[in-house]
């Protein structure tokens, strides 16, 4: 509180956490006025004190600050209990009232929200309130299996849903025809309620951010080691989460080395990442499924010279710590529907290893152990290089490939890719995609579109269905 003294009198002025009340015939603003300083950061309010500021002070009689404690109790809910004292100012009796923050901003008075906006006292908007008591209860109200408000069937993409159920059916056996109707798909899935598509529905098969803005994945290449340094390169990913996986892989590999090398004895030229990719996709998943869509924060990708940071807006599950996630512990999806749909076509497991894989990822890939933090809003995973790798890329210049120098390099990794697939399909006719991503190191999605281009170079071909099939190498290439 502001005070200012001159040689009469002392002058009190408002702020977001005083307010100035001249005398008790004010008793229901006095009401609001508490419960407005509970809904923001607490505060005083001085009773006996002009709008201007100055002390006129209030006739205190029996019973006057009892009433006072039980008007404002009997009119707030839940019942506010301030502590009321009577302060002595110019010699003149001034009454106190002491109001704490409420944990969660959720107290009324006449049945009204309040809240402090400056030095006025104003009350909430509905959608003020209704995001306050979805914040209080998000471990019992989930984001992902809510009807999407304002959405049809018709928001769905079917050509996406088709897509997604064949993967599915290929990589887990689910038991879905491709020529179900989008309900029907939706309904088997768990992912409508009646004819309304839930949330989850329109983050997997819809343009998500058609109805909340916020689902969207900020990818981010700084020059350096911190986001004080310059902007190399940057892109805001829409669209449903599983493109949004995909865009920011090719964002990543087009923001990190590939090591090439030619070891003796043999013919064909080594390569590798500077981060492992199969830790890149499951930290990309967290971020993807496992974040707060109540959150109004994206989900982030940082890569600076030295690391990547994924991350995740939202909180860890009750009692767990960052330390909990480099343990053993037991799956606790905040989205599950989302992460059942990432299962089903092998985006992610069901037993709660995802993060432990992580760890294992990068020990294999001759890495420092990677960093699990909460950091408040957001749970944060940072990959980083191996220390000889930072040393001496701190001597270099970072400079931003061009466009037609990324183009050549992405061509002839992907040709080096193709070549590696031919041999592992010659070495074993029966191996699946997702065996050859593991292989190889490169995504399911990566694998399956270098496939599509052998099989139009008519370099290889499938003989028999998916499941129960087997590949044929062509001896013409």
């Amino acid at each position: 509180m502001a005070i200012k003294k001159n040689k009469k009198s002392i002058i009190y002025n408002e702020s977001t956490s005083v307010e100035l009340k001249q005398s008790l015939s004010e008793t229901d603003e006095i009401t609001e006025t508490a419960v407005a300083l509970a809904n923001t950061q607490g505060g005083r309010i001085f009773v006996g004190i002009s709008p201007e500021g100055k002390v006129v002070g209030v006739q205190l009689g029996k019973g006057t600050i009892e009433k006072l404690v039980n008007q404002i109790a009997q009119n707030t809910d839940p019942k506010l209990h301030p502590k009321v004292f009577v302060k002595n100012v110019e010699s003149k009796e001034v009454i106190v009232i002491e109001v704490k923050e409420s944990p969660d901003h959720l107290v009324l008075a006449f049945g009204r929200p309040y809240k402090r906006v400056g030095r006025s006292t104003v009350k909430m908007t509905k959608d003020e309130y209704e995001r306050l008591i979805l914040d209080k209860n998000k471990d019992r109200i989930r984001f992902d299996n809510q009807i999407c408000k304002g959405a049809t069937l018709k928001d769905i993409n079917r050509n996406t849903l088709q897509e997604f159920v064949v993967n599915a059916k290929s990589e887990r056996g689910l038991d879905l025809s491709v020529k179900a109707s989008v309900k029907e798909a939706l309904m088997r899935l768990k992912l409508c309620k009646g004819a309304k598509p839930t949330n989850a529905a329109i983050l997997l098969f819809g343009s998500p951010q058609d109805f909340y803005p916020q689902c969207e994945l900020k990818c981010i290449r700084f020059k350096g080691l911190d986001v004080t340094e310059d902007m190399l390169d940057l892109k805001s990913i829409s669209g449903n989460v599983i493109h949004q996986l995909q865009e920011a892989e090719k964002f990543i590999f087009n923001n990190i080395a590939l090591s090439a090398w030619i070891e003796p004895g043999k013919l064909e030229r080594q390569e590798k990442w500077q981060y492992p990719p199969r830790a890149i996709r499951e930290a990309l998943v967290n971020a993807i499924a496992h974040r707060d869509y109540w959150s109004t924060a994206k989900a982030q990708v940082r890569i600076f010279d030295d690391r990547i940071e994924f991350w995740n807006p939202g909180r860890l599950p009750e009692g767990w710590t960052a330390e909990t996630l480099t343990k053993k512990h037991e799956s606790q999806p905040p989205n599950p529907l989302i992460a059942k749909q990432f299962f089903w076509v092998k985006y992610v497991e069901e037993v709660g290893s995802g993060t432990n894989k992580i760890v294992k990822w990068c020990r294999e890939w001759g890495l420092p152990d990677p960093v699990f933090e909460y950091a408040g809003t957001s749970i944060v995973v940072t990959i980083r290089k191996s220390l000889d790798a930072v040393s001496i890329d701190t001597h270099k210049t970072v400079k931003k490939p061009t466009k037609k120098n990324s183009e050549k390099t992405r061509e002839k990794t992907r040709e080096k890719t193709r070549e590696k697939i031919v041999r592992l399909i010659n070495e074993n006719q029966l191996i699946t995609t997702s065996e050859i991503a593991d292989k190889i190191g490169v995504s399911i999605k990566g694998v399956e579109w270098n496939i599509d281009k052998l099989k139009k170079e008519k370099q290889i071909k499938r003989i028999g269905p998916d499941k129960g099939g087997h590949w044929e190498v062509s001896s013409k290439k």
